[in-house]
């Protein structure tokens, strides 16, 4: 009984030390990140503001942005969309922790405040027409800045949501190093997309013209603006990025990404429970489990859940196992469940199921 105690008391004391180190390091970054903010306003870096596009209802609108301080040099660099910053160049910029926003969409006007990482993401009640509106932000000291927003119609009864990372671009790399890559790389260009994905996407896109497209990713808000043009760049259709943000959190070392994509799932769930949608990821993680699980809870939620399944190679990377060990997972009767390795079959199957 001694022993077993003992060894109830080693692991609370791990657990405590390991809770104490986390909040430790949570606590390092916030005063790292004002330290940076602080000598980024004392070396006269420049606000600039970040419109991200976005999506709602009728009823309400989910706005995303981001404020950065940034070196005049840089936004010199910038490109004609004021948001155009190349690899590393992007950590040199600092978020602007609870910076004051100003948002403009048709008639109204709201005044936000960023999050500690800088991002603009809330819903704003507002009464909109279906369609494509155009909202502008501006934080104190920066340009006026502008993005889309598709506000879905109560009649639209389908919608998109796809992963980014080995789903519509190949990454080949080993998980660990994903970030890295994402953040580092110079641009758009050294990104390989996915053999016919970005026609499916398309095709989907002509099939269901009002249909909103959103890309879900655990990628980080620093590699938005690379990512939009990526997906422009490879003809995928527009649609509103939903990223997170890195760092320690109060509870772990890195934000969970996993978390993020079922909360934004949640979400979806909740706002628009009159559509129903095509999930698109790969196996090479997570995605099989997180889409299913959501079929699992809103099964009226789903009309297909879309697998590309990776190479042995890729498979191996991205997860440290073999393809074919494969996902076990369980989705209610009747939903739809679709694998292939490229676009071309994934269209073949959809058509199939009268999708396309």
């Amino acid at each position: 009984m001694a022993k077993n105690s003992g060894g109830a008391d080693l692991l609370q004391t791990v657990d405590q030390v390991t809770e104490e180190a986390i909040n430790i390091a949570y606590r390092f970054d916030q005063k790292l990140q004002r330290w940076r903010q602080g000598r980024a306003v004392q070396r006269g870096d420049i606000p600039t503001m970040l419109a991200f596009d976005g999506y709602g209802s009728p009823r309400y609108v989910r706005a995303l942005g981001r404020v950065l301080l940034k070196t005049r040099s840089l936004i010199e660099d910038i490109d004609d969309a004021a948001e155009s910053i190349r690899g590393w160049r992007s950590f040199t910029s600092v978020p602007f922790a609870f910076a004051h926003v100003n948002v403009w969409l048709g008639e109204h006007e709201f005044h936000l405040v960023a999050d500690k990482g800088g991002v603009i993401d809330v819903d704003l009640k507002v009464s909109m027409t279906p369609g494509v509106h155009t909202i502008y932000m501006q934080a104190e000291g920066s340009e006026v800045t502008e993005a889309k927003v598709t506000v879905v119609s109560d009649e639209q009864h389908l919608g998109v949501v796809c992963d980014v990372d080995d789903t519509v671009m190949v990454t080949a790399l080993p998980r660990p190093m994903l970030a890295a890559w994402n953040s580092f790389v110079a641009n758009e260009h050294a990104r390989i997309p996915t053999p016919g994905m970005s026609t499916m996407m398309d095709r989907l896109r002509r099939s269901h013209p009002h249909a909103p497209f959103l890309y879900l990713s655990t990628g980080a808000w620093n590699v938005a603006p690379t990512l939009r043009r990526f997906l422009t760049r490879n003809a995928y259709p527009a649609g509103a990025l939903l990223l997170t943000d890195w760092g320690p959190t109060t509870e772990r070392w890195f934000r969970s990404g996993s978390q993020h994509k079922v909360q934004n799932l949640q979400r979806l769930a909740r706002n628009f429970p009159h559509v129903r949608w095509i999930l698109i990821g790969d196996d090479g993680q997570h995605d099989p489990q997180i889409y299913s699980g959501f079929a699992q809870r809103h099964p009226d939620s789903v009309a297909a859940i879309v697998i590309r399944n990776l190479s042995p190679t890729e498979a191996v990377l991205a997860a440290g196992t073999r393809a074919s060990e494969g996902h076990h997972v369980t989705v209610p009767e009747g939903t739809l469940w679709i694998e292939a390795n490229d676009g071309a079959s994934i269209s073949d199957q959809l058509k199939d199921a009268g999708l396309l």
